[in-house]
């Protein structure tokens, strides 16, 4: 990786310094904005709204966990003015990429820094402990473990992640600073009555317990309704196929519990859940992680709040 990032800043310097000077002039003088991820993206264009080019370079249908950037990406991040960045495993292709670009031209925001970061295996929260033990540990024995970087899954933690990035455009275009901070308002204000109404239908269910036939990306969210799960597979996890007793156990969950839905995530096979519904008599249903739109999403409109009030809509099927 090391090697394919030195190569790729060496094109990165060679196209800045033939044809920077032509970039430059062609841009308006909106402020430039990067974001890594779909969250991030939709976050700094509702805060920056028409004072701001927004570009997200994890392309809609894209695997975030494979992800690589391209010479054209770091021209993208050379020449903007506020990179944002999430932060984590998945990105740590950046410290090479950013000690190889001039970053002091360009603000860097990493949002996991804006808040308290759960580790990996965090045990603060209810879940069942036999099931975290036999279904997490092989993924990370002897591994160093890291923070769990699905931060935005929790909408209480995106108001943090919200301010984090206002915080970065106001510095660098405090002329427009009351502007961004009324865009901020409004915009954390939908976030919070979301985050209401996750509560509300949380403490009015039937039961706090969910069931995933797929990975499993919400531990923010768990923690921040008090939800128990069960999973197939950890968040990051490149697994497919969970072993026979951890199908057996989610199985006799499903049934035990009467759950009356299991969730597979998006861009997923839904290979699991459709195993799990197919022996229970559940019913499956998508549980959006956001950390990426498919095509057709993207392209429709899609936005962290109107896949979080989708999602809303589907635990209230599966709580009650």
């Amino acid at each position: 990786m090391k090697k394919i990032i030195s190569i790729l800043c060496a094109i990165v310097i060679l196209t800045i310094s033939l044809f920077g000077c032509s970039v430059n002039t062609e841009q308006s003088d909106k402020l430039r904005i990067v974001t890594t991820l779909f969250p991030a993206y939709d976050f700094a264009r509702n805060i920056a709204a028409d004072n701001a080019e927004v570009t997200l370079l994890l392309q809609p249908g894209v695997e975030p966990h494979s992800y690589e950037p391209t010479p054209k990406d770091m021209v993208e991040i050379q020449n903007c003015d506020i990179f944002i960045c999430n932060g984590g495993e998945s990105e740590s292709w950046i410290e090479g990429i950013l000690d190889s670009l001039d970053s002091s031209k360009f603000r860097t925001v990493r949002l996991i820094d804006s808040t308290s970061a759960l580790l990996e295996e965090d045990e603060s929260y209810e879940h069942d402990e036999h099931d975290e033990h036999d279904e997490h540990e092989h993924e990370h024995e002897g591994d160093e473990v890291g923070y769990d970087e699905h931060i935005w899954t929790s909408p209480a933690i995106c108001v943090e992640l919200c301010n984090a990035i206002e915080a970065a455009i106001s510095s660098v275009d405090s002329g427009n600073t009351a502007q961004y901070r009324r865009n901020l308002e409004s915009y954390t204000s939908k976030l919070k009555s979301l985050d209401l109404s996750f509560k509300e239908i949380v403490e009015s269910g039937k039961r706090q317990e969910i069931i995933f036939g797929d990975r499993f990306p919400f531990k923010y969210f768990a923690q921040e309704y008090g939800l128990v799960y069960h999973a197939a597979f950890p968040g990051c996890s490149s697994q497919t196929e969970p072993s026979a007793a951890t199908l057996a156990r989610l199985i006799n969950k499903t049934r035990e519990d009467k759950i009356p839905a299991v969730f597979y995530i998006e861009m997923s096979n839904q290979a699991v859940a459709n195993a799990l519904a197919k022996e229970t008599g559940a019913k499956t249903l998508l549980f959006h992680s956001c950390h990426n739109l498919t095509k057709d999403e993207f392209y429709s409109g899609e936005t962290y709040l109107s896949l979080m009030n989708k999602n809303l809509e589907n635990l209230k099927t599966a709580l009650n």
